[in-house]
């Protein structure tokens, strides 16, 4: 798929640079922008160890027991997580141990993108496969729900991703586009 990815990330994320919190991060930091072209990515692939007892599913619980999972991750994401919102989990028992946003970011030259966002996983629990699997799973929600593009916006951690299969379509830091 050949798409002109600087109109795109400008078209999905409008005035972007624009942003205080964006202009005041560090020059040297860069973040990556990510895809997956959903009509040739094959869901279960790569195959994925998971923790025995680790289940996956939309969160349905009480918000506050979904911050508190959050604020271990990351405080300042706790705002993007409100009543109604899609928030794809894994789950250990009742607790949640990983967990994403998974919203829809419109569309592009008619192409439909959605994306998993704000993806964390509380530090008992890392470096066990749950949460590239969770994110694994939710990329394969957006195929199924028809969307063309499942994309990684505002990352550090490319590499993690790119393990499914994501792969860069550009990089920026604090002054715009850089590649």
């Amino acid at each position: 798929m050949t798409l002109n990815y600087a109109d795109l990330f400008n078209t999905i994320q409008p005035g972007f640079f624009q942003q205080e919190h964006i202009r005041s991060l560090p020059a040297e930091q860069v973040f990556e922008e990510q895809i997956i072209d959903l009509h040739t990515w094959q869901p279960g692939q790569p195959e994925l160890p998971c923790p025995a007892g680790i289940t996956f599913g939309f969160y349905q619980g009480d918000i506050a027991a979904l911050h508190a999972a959050v604020r271990q991750v990351e405080d300042d994401w706790v705002e993007y997580f409100n009543e109604g919102d899609r928030v794809y989990c894994a789950f250990d028992g009742d607790q949640v141990v990983s967990f994403c946003l998974l919203d829809q970011f419109g569309q592009y030259e008619g192409l439909r993108i959605g994306a998993p966002g704000c993806v964390g996983t509380i530090p008992a629990y890392r470096k066990q496969g749950i949460g590239l699997k969770m994110v694994q799973n939710a990329t394969a929600i957006l195929k199924e729900e028809g969307y063309d593009l499942s994309y990684i916006h505002y990352t550090a951690v490319g590499h993690w991703y790119a393990r499914l299969g994501y792969q860069t379509i550009l990089r920026w830091n604090s002054q715009g586009i850089v590649g």
